[in-house]
């Protein structure tokens, strides 16, 4: 299994509740076919460099997870499909991307 992190924007126009149910559905559809998921986050409500779809922000996720590489696929299509997302960018973290994003986790607990 290799570790992989996809950040996606969701439309802005939706609630804190819809945009909550849009993140577990993806979640969902990863633990569906197997995934692990290392960690989630919720960057917020965020100003976007150029205009998507006439639209100045939208709010950021970031789900960490483990996954055969079959799975992205599945994923991705998934995320094409779904008119709430205005772009996602799905990576494979090698060792040393795998390590920095665990040493960023464990800062955060503490700050937290």
């Amino acid at each position: 299994m290799n570790q992989y992190e996809t950040v996606f924007i969701l439309t802005p126009v939706l609630s804190d509740v819809q945009m909550k149910e849009a993140v577990d559905k993806f979640k969902g559809i990863l633990t569906e076919n197997g995934a692990e998921i290392i960690n989630e986050e919720n960057w917020g409500l965020k100003k976007l460099a150029y205009a998507i779809e006439k639209k100045s922000t939208g709010f950021y996720c970031m789900i960490e997870f483990k996954a055969e590489p079959a799975v992205i696929a599945k994923f991705e299509l998934q995320l094409r499909r779904d008119e709430r997302v205005l772009r996602y960018l799905t990576v494979k973290n090698e060792k040393h991307a795998a390590e920095y994003a665990e040493k960023r986790r464990n800062n955060k607990k503490k700050e937290d």
